[in-house]
């Protein structure tokens, strides 16, 4: 099993930001962290928490809480999704209220202007939208367009493509992704491909494929591997998949932790929790397991990750989530290759 060198260095650890199925946005080498619940299916607040990532070893990375103002910002919620476009971060959806019901937003979108800290809501111009739905999956071109994919609505779960124009504020629904439906899964967009896989599909948790979708042709195709933890990584849900580039590997994929057996309680329990990294190379069609020294991280799913650049260098910024005793974590780490 060919093996990949990296190191875990942490960030920051607090109460305030013990949370699971929140987001994680890095915008500016600057996390963004925004919903997540403390205790099972109680979203535990809207304020916007920044972890600002020092360029050198002898800062500390700092932590800061922005409490949302009473108008024009989103209300409590797990299970939303984000991804940014330059300066900007972009969330759609997710679960609030007493009923833990989606929240239905009629197809728009937040955004969060990372210069001000100040959210805006998007309103679509088209007339067909993606419908309200948690644990769905975003990611952009970092140019003008943003996609989202699967999770669950009010009842069962998804399998829809959806793209979104910025400069035309219009939703259009894709040509959906291989079945099963499913929540939990993950996506990351690498040079008009869309790369989706893992996921819960209310039975087991998938694995052994790479769902590519080519933007430009509008189909997708399979890549099948063994998901053994020797030739691939184990199946999984509520993981990450964040592009990055790899020294001497060109752009590659990174899949990193998650849920591989759900817990019977559901949202209110934790399965087995995994605490592997494994990275993909597009050129090669290889994986490579990661061994990182440093701190390791604890097994968690429920988390989120991104892309984050230091020195000229891309890393992986991660934390939150829930670990294996069922406690939802504060920490988060930074994994350099």
């Amino acid at each position: 099993m060919p093996t990949l060198p990296a190191q875990w260095t942490p960030l920051a650890s607090t109460s305030k930001l013990q949370r699971s199925s929140h987001t994680l946005t890095t915008l500016n080498s600057t996390l963004y962290i925004f919903g997540g619940e403390l205790k099972p299916r109680e979203p535990r607040d809207n304020e916007l928490h920044k972890i600002s990532i020092p360029n050198n070893d002898t800062n500390a990375a700092s932590v800061e809480s922005i409490k949302a103002p009473t108008t024009n910002a989103p209300t409590p919620r797990v299970g939303a999704a984000t991804t940014k476009i330059g300066n900007t971060m972009y969330m759609f959806s997710g679960r609030g209220g007493v009923a833990m019901a989606p929240i239905d937003e009629k197809g728009a979108l937040w955004a969060l202007d990372s210069e001000t800290d100040r959210w805006s809501l998007i309103s679509p111009s088209s007339g067909a939208v993606p419908e309200a739905r948690s644990y769905h999956t975003m990611t952009s071109d970092n140019d003008d367009t943003l996609y989202l994919h699967a999770g669950c609505p009010e009842k069962g779960r998804l399998s829809d493509l959806w793209s979104f124009s910025l400069s035309k504020k219009e939703w259009k629904q894709l040509r959906s992704a291989p079945d099963p439906p499913r929540g939990g899964t993950s996506m990351a967009y690498v040079e008009g491909k869309v790369y989706r896989m893992n996921g819960f599909d209310g039975t087991r948790e998938q694995g052994g494929s790479l769902d590519v979708y080519d933007i430009a042709g509008g189909e997708w195709e399979t890549i099948t591997y063994p998901a053994d933890g020797e030739g691939g990584p184990g199946a999984r849900s509520v993981a990450a998949l964040v592009p990055v580039r790899v020294g001497g590997r060109g752009m590659c994929l990174v899949t990193l932790f998650g849920e591989s057996d759900p817990s019977s309680l559901g949202h209110q329990g934790a399965g087995k929790m995994l605490r592997d990294v494994w990275v993909y190379e597009l050129e090669k069609g290889v994986w490579s397991q990661v061994q990182a020294s440093g701190g390791q991280p604890d097994a968690r799913g429920w988390f989120d990750a991104d892309v984050v650049t230091v020195g000229g260098k891309d890393g992986i910024a991660v934390g939150g989530g829930l670990g294996e005793s069922n406690e939802r974590l504060g920490d988060f780490w930074l994994l350099n290759f």
